[in-house]
């Protein structure tokens, strides 16, 4: 690809353009930004119409902790944005760790937002659960029709339901990445958990959202967390895939293939893990994950090292890259 857009935690996002660094940044907020432990710059979303209305958007952490969700426009000049900002949404943060901070525009136009529960250990004010709260949730807003956006009203808990109008999904720790199937719209939500479990959520394009993933009566498919037993799981949407913290402790969620260098995996989706560094891939069936693969040896073969995985890319062609917090980026190509 021409150009490939690299967002740096410290609050900055750079261009590659055909292979090379460009000098001078694409956007710069570094000064707005809050960078330490799991807070900064965390998340860019493209409209989907941006080659013609320039627009996109980030989801950071303020310089008081707080997340800001912002929309930016491109300048004359393709690789600088203009530095002028409107604040979509703030989000007070209790505590300066689960912060989400992953933002995409889904196959229906609406950009999604992830809130992680606001931090501590344990979800202490509940917020997984708690759905007059934004926190712990995937949201669902307009951006095309009221400024600074409006809720669809297709949202589950929209106008007097019972809950926030921006809520699509709830009951989410840490939502560490989620991506949509270029293809066919299926969700996919990589959850961090607490001591024990990770897990990857997944929704079928056809969902009408409203899905509680669990947290925090529950850590992974049906363990239970508070209470420790006997939880009341009924209501609850288990994952399509959990995995013990023997084997890591924070997933880094990824996106389904489908991209043409490598045909034999289109329709498999790469996740890994930020403390071990595995890269894995599994498939979905009929709603269960199936061929689950560890690729972690089969990337390692093309040389370099990847360590702490914080984020996985996707280009317009739909191939993938492995970016981790050391400040390198890798691209998947198929083995010699």
């Amino acid at each position: 690809m021409s150009r490939i857009f690299i967002v740096e935690k410290t609050g900055r996002i750079k261009i590659v353009k055909w292979s090379t660094l460009l000098p001078t940044a694409f956007l710069d907020i570094h000064t707005k930004v809050s960078g330490g432990g799991e807070q900064g710059l965390l998340g860019l979303a493209f409209h989907p119409d941006y080659a013609n209305n320039g627009r996109f958007f980030v989801d950071y952490t303020d310089t008081t902790g707080d997340t800001v969700v912002a929309e930016y426009h491109v300048s004359a000049d393709a690789n600088i944005a203009d530095p002028a900002e409107t604040v979509i949404l703030h989000v007070a943060q209790p505590f300066a760790n689960h912060n989400g901070g992953d933002v995409t525009f889904g196959p229906d136009g609406y950009l999604y937002i992830a809130l992680g529960d606001g931090g501590s250990g344990g979800d202490p004010q509940g917020n997984g659960q708690n759905t007059n709260t934004l926190l712990g949730k995937l949201l669902r807003i307009d951006v095309n029709n009221a400024s600074p956006y409006s809720s669809p009203a297709t949202n589950p808990f929209f106008g007097a339901t019972p809950g926030l109008d921006e809520i699509w999904a709830y009951g989410l720790r840490n939502p560490w990445r989620f991506s949509f199937d270029r293809v066919n719209g299926d969700l996919y939500i990589a959850d961090v958990g607490q001591d024990r479990y990770e897990e990857v959520d997944y929704q079928l394009a056809s969902s009408l959202g409203g899905e509680n993933y669990g947290w925090n009566i529950v850590e992974g498919n049906g363990h239970c967390y508070s209470p420790s037993s006997g939880c009341n799981q009924s209501g609850l949407t288990a994952p399509i895939l959990d995995y013990d913290h023997s084997q890591g402790c924070s997933i880094t969620g990824g996106y389904v293939y489908r991209g043409c260098k490598m045909p034999d995996l289109r329709g498999t989706y790469f996740y890994g893990d930020y403390c071990t560094a595995f890269i894995r891939t599994l498939q979905v069936v009929s709603g269960a994950a199936t061929n689950l693969q560890d690729r972690t040896a089969d990337l390692a073969a093309g040389g370099g090292s990847i360590n702490s995985i914080s984020s996985f890319g996707e280009d317009a062609r739909g191939e993938l890259y492995i970016c981790d917090l050391g400040g390198q980026v890798f691209k998947i190509v198929p083995s010699p």
